[in-house]
C-alpha cells in the first residue's frame, strides 16, 4: 500500500481560482495525510470551506494559537490522527496506520520574523524532550523561512552562512533531525519577480534515525509549485526499491586487528599458487583471499552490535559473582572478559566509522550510537530511488529502471568496445 504524506505552503485558500488545481493535486497524488501552511481561513469559514476543498477529509487546525489558521491538519482513511501539540509555528500529531509504524508528525509555518523563528528552534528542542521523540519516528515537515546555508540561496551575494543559518543547524544537530534525500528542485520558493529573480529553501522534509530505521525506502518529492511560490512536498513511506544482486566485496579494516589476520592472508594467498604470472592468476588469488576473509569475518565479527551486548552482559554477571565470592578463577575471568568487551567495542566502532565514512576526533569516549545514525543517513541517501531520462522523463519503476540501466551500459560499453577493435585494426 502506497502511504503518502504531504504539506504545502499554498499562500491562502480562500481565492475560488485556487480551489480546484487544489483539489485535483489531492486527487492525483493521493495523500492520506496532509498540511496546508498559509491558508488564511478564518475559523468561521473553516467547516465550510473545508467541505467544499476536502469532502470526506477529518481535519484539525492551530486556530486555538493564531487566528489566521496558519496551519490546517488532513487526513483521511485508513489513518488516524490524534494531535499532542499545537503552537502559531507548529501542530504536532500522532499519526497510526495500519500495517505501518505509528510516528510524530509536526506541521511547521515559520514566522517571518528572526525573532520568532529563534522561539521556534527552541519550541522544536523541549518538544522533543516532552513527547519523548528521542525513541519515536519523528516526521517534520514545512516553512521553515529559514536557509540552512547560503548554497540554498540563489543570489550569488549570499556567500557565506550567517547567525540565523547558525542558530537553525544547530536546533537540527541538537534535535537529531536532518533532512531526508529528495527528488525535485533543491529550492522549493520563488519571489515571482523577474526583475530581481530570488528562489530559496524555505521548505524541508526532516527526520530523526529512528523514522528512517522505521521507513528505509521513504523518499520526498519537491514538486512544481502551481499557483503557489512554494513548492509542495510529497512524502512516500513505502516506496519500493530495486532489488539489489550480489553485494560487491567490501574490505572491512577491523580485520586487521584479528590476531590471525595475517596467517589467513598468507596462508589464501599461498594455496592458490606462489606467483602471480597473468592478469587472470591475480585475480583467482585475490577471490581465494576474499572468501578466507569473509569466513574470517562471519566466525568473529559478525552480528558485532550483538556480541557486544552479549558479552556486555557476561561481564556484568561474572563481576557481581566475583564480588559475592572473590576467586582467582573469578578475578581472571573476569579480565578476559573485560579485555574481550574493549575489544569488540573498538571493533565495532571501527565498523561503523568505515560506513559513516567521516573524520572521527580522537577525544571522548566512544560514540558508537552516532556513527550509526550517520550510516542509516547515508544508506537513505545512497540508495538509487528514480532515474532522469534524457527527455526529462522520470523514471521509478524498479523494473523501468533495470532495464534501463541495462540498456544504457549495454550501448557505452558496446560502442568503446567497437572503437578500441577499429583502433587496434587500423595499426595493424
Amino acid at each position: 500500500m502506497s502511504i503518502k504524506l504531504s504539506f504545502w505552503n499554498v499562500r491562502g485558500l480562500n481565492d475560488p481560482d485556487k480551489h480546484h488545481p487544489f483539489c485535483q493535486w489531492l486527487l492525483f497524488y493521493k495523500p492520506i495525510v496532509g498540511a496546508i501552511l498559509e491558508s488564511h481561513i478564518k475559523e468561521v469559514n473553516l467547516n465550510r470551506l473545508m467541505s467544499k476543498l476536502c469532502p470526506s477529509w477529518k481535519f484539525a487546525t492551530n486556530h486555538q494559537s493564531d487566528e489566521d489558521g496558519r496551519i490546517i491538519l488532513i487526513w483521511k482513511d485508513p489513518a488516524t490522527v490524534r494531535v499532542i501539540n499545537q503552537s502559531r509555528q507548529t501542530l504536532t500529531c500522532e499519526v497510526v496506520i495500519p500495517t505501518c509504524t505509528p510516528f510524530i508528525f509536526t506541521c511547521v509555518y515559520a514566522s517571518n520574523l528572526a525573532e520568532e523563528r529563534s522561539e521556534l528552534w527552541v519550541e522544536l528542542l523541549n518538544l522533543q524532550a516532552s513527547v519523548g521523540l528521542t525513541t519515536q519516528p519523528w516526521i517534520v515537515g514545512g516553512d521553515f523561512n529559514q536557509i540552512l546555508h547560503h548554497a540554498e540561496h540563489s543570489s550569488l551575494h549570499v556567500n557565506s552562512n550567517n547567525s540565523r543559518m547558525h542558530e537553525f543547524g544547530d536546533c537540527l544537530l541538537q534535535s537529531g533531525l536532518f533532512d531526508l534525500r529528495f527528488l525535485g528542485p533543491v529550492l522549493t520558493w520563488m519571489n515571482h519577480q523577474p526583475d530581481s529573480p530570488i528562489a530559496k529553501k524555505l521548505d524541508r522534509l526532516l527526520v530523526n534515525n529512528l523514522a528512517i530505521a522505521a521507513f528505509p525506502n521513504a523518499l520526498a518529492s519537491f514538486l512544481p509549485p502551481l499557483f503557489s511560490d512554494h513548492s509542495p512536498c510529497l512524502l512516500d513511506l513505502a516506496y519500493p526499491l530495486p532489488v539489489a544482486g550480489t553485494r560487491p566485496f567490501k574490505f572491512l579494516n577491523y580485520l586487521t586487528k584479528h590476531p590471525s589476520f595475517l596467517h589467513v592472508v598468507k596462508m589464501a594467498w599461498s594455496q592458490a599458487g606462489s606467483t602471480s604470472a597473468t592478469l587472470a592468476n591475480l585475480c583467482w588469488k585475490l577471490k581465494n583471499i576474499k572468501s578466507d576473509l569473509k569466513l574470517l569475518n562471519k566466525e568473529y565479527f559478525s552480528k558485532i552490535q550483538e556480541r557486544v551486548s552479549d558479552i556486555n552482559c557476561l561481564l556484568q554477571n561474572v563481576q557481581v559473582q566475583a564480588l559475592n565470592s572473590p576467586s582467582p578463577q573469578l578475578f581472571q575471568e573476569e579480565r578476559d572478559l573485560h579485555q574481550k568487551w574493549l575489544f569488540l567495542r573498538e571493533i565495532e566502532e571501527c565498523f561503523f566509522r568505515q560506513k559513516s565514512r567521516i573524520n572521527w576526533l580522537r577525544e571522548g569516549d566512544l560514540n558508537t550510537a552516532y556513527f550509526f545514525r550517520i550510516c542509516q543517513s547515508r544508506a537513505s541517501y545512497n540508495a538509487i530511488r528514480s532515474f532522469v531520462t534524457t527527455a526529462g522523463v522520470v523514471i521509478q519503476d524498479p523494473l523501468e529502471m533495470s532495464f534501463l540501466a541495462v540498456n544504457h551500459f549495454k550501448a557505452v560499453l558496446a560502442s568503446r568496445a567497437c572503437n578500441i577493435f577499429s583502433f587496434f585494426l587500423h595499426l595493424i
